[in-house]
């Protein structure tokens, strides 16, 4: 695998397919940004999901680009940006699914590993149709944010802790 590299990040002020089923989807913009600001506990400044609920296990949420160029070979689709599927950060080189309950630091900031961000029936209509059981098992990874820093794009030193044990 290629070196952990972060390549795009974004964030949404506000819900489009969360808490919506059987209403049309919100019109809230996925906004690209060339940092964000992680808070400890309480996600991405900016987010929609920042300050959510306490303990909230997606405070912020990983995906592959790999996964991407993949599903979009697939299912035939390269006109949609890896942004609709409304993950925070697009990653490359990276594992997620072996950071699923790991502890680790990306560009210094410590994160614990929540379990797979699952797709949800929404995937097809915002990236196309299939693409909901197409990622079935590589939606991404939930985390939640254990230390305050900052994201940009670019290379991303990945450093995994030991699990610890729990009482």
């Amino acid at each position: 695998m290629s070196e952990p590299c972060l390549l795009h990040l974004y964030v949404s002020p506000g819900h489009n397919f969360f808490g919506r089923h059987g209403l049309t989807p919100g019109t809230h913009p996925t906004e690209e940004r060339c940092e964000v600001g992680c808070e400890a506990g309480r996600g991405l400044v900016g987010d929609r999901f920042y300050r959510h609920q306490p303990d909230y296990k997606g405070q912020i949420t990983f995906f592959a680009s790999e996964v991407f160029v993949a599903m979009s070979d697939a299912l035939g689709i390269h006109d949609r940006s890896p942004a609709v599927l409304r993950r925070n950060i697009l990653t490359s080189g990276l594992d997620l699914a072996a950071l699923g309950s790991a502890e680790f630091t990306l560009q210094g900031v410590r994160f614990r590993g929540m379990g797979e961000c699952k797709p949800c029936h929404w995937m097809d209509e915002a990236f196309g149709p299939g693409a909901e059981a197409w990622l079935r098992g590589r939606g991404g990874l939930r985390a939640k944010i254990l230390s305050h820093g900052v994201l940009r794009p670019g290379l991303a030193r990945l450093e995994i802790f030991p699990a610890r044990a729990t009482e």
